[in-house]
This record gives structure tokens, sequence and C-alpha cells, in this order.
């Protein structure tokens, strides 16, 4: 004895859809316990967001090994203009720079065009931040 049930062509759309609903449940409750519970997953607790800013226009620098606050007296050994800057950001140790400075204080320093030049850097004890 054979039974032939036919479907309706609305059934068959609401048990597909059905399926994918829970398809995509079961992926998504994959993904957030593989987050919480897996070790082996990639790391995210390094991870911080928050807000940066540039400020071109400021008397700031940034140097490999000065602490922040520090102010610094900067003179372009080629021109002997001179500009107090005060290091706000940190160089990679890798670099070949000695510091980096914002374009306000290389106009200062007159050497916009070339984009590098020598100086000299001195510590200015009197206005260093305790």
């Amino acid at each position: 004895m054979f039974v032939f049930v036919a479907f309706s062509p609305c059934f068959i759309k609401n048990t597909v859809l059905l399926g994918m609903r829970v398809f995509v449940y079961i992926t998504l409750l994959m993904v957030v316990s593989n987050q919480f519970f897996c070790q082996d997953s990639l790391a995210t607790k390094n991870v911080t967001t928050g807000i940066a800013i540039f400020h071109n226009d400021g008397l700031t620098g940034a140097h490999k090994k000065l602490k922040f606050g520090t102010y610094v007296k900067v003179r372009n050994l080629k021109n002997d203009s001179v500009v107090i800057v005060k290091i706000t950001d940190r160089l990679p140790q890798k670099s070949k720079r000695t510091i980096d400075l914002t374009l306000r204080a290389a106009k200062q320093l007159n050497f916009v065009k070339s984009g590098l030049t020598k100086v000299e850097i001195t510590v200015l004890d009197s206005l260093q931040n305790k």
C-alpha cells in the first residue's frame, strides 16, 4: 500500500525558509561560541578602539625614546633655524629618522620642500614635565 502525500507550494516554501533560518542560526551560534569558548581562535582581547587625532598645526614631534611631554629644541643644521616642540608621539624603534615633526614645525625650520634635513636635538629640562 502506497500513500501519496501532496504538499502545497506554500508548505514547501515555508519549509525551505525554515530550513534556511535554522542554517543561519546554527552558523551564528557556531561563530559566537567559537569566539567565546575556543582558546585556539584568533584572540581579540588585545584590540582596542578609540579616537586618533593629528594636529598638523601644532608644534609637536615623535621620538623613539624621549618621554611624552618632554620639550626639545630642534635646530636645523643647514640654516640654523630653531623650533621648540613637545614630544607627543612615538617613532618605531627601527626608524632611520631621529625625530618626526608636524608641518608647522617643519615650516619654522624651513625644510618643507626638501622633506628631510639634519637637525640637532636638545632636551630642555626647564620645560620638561615632571
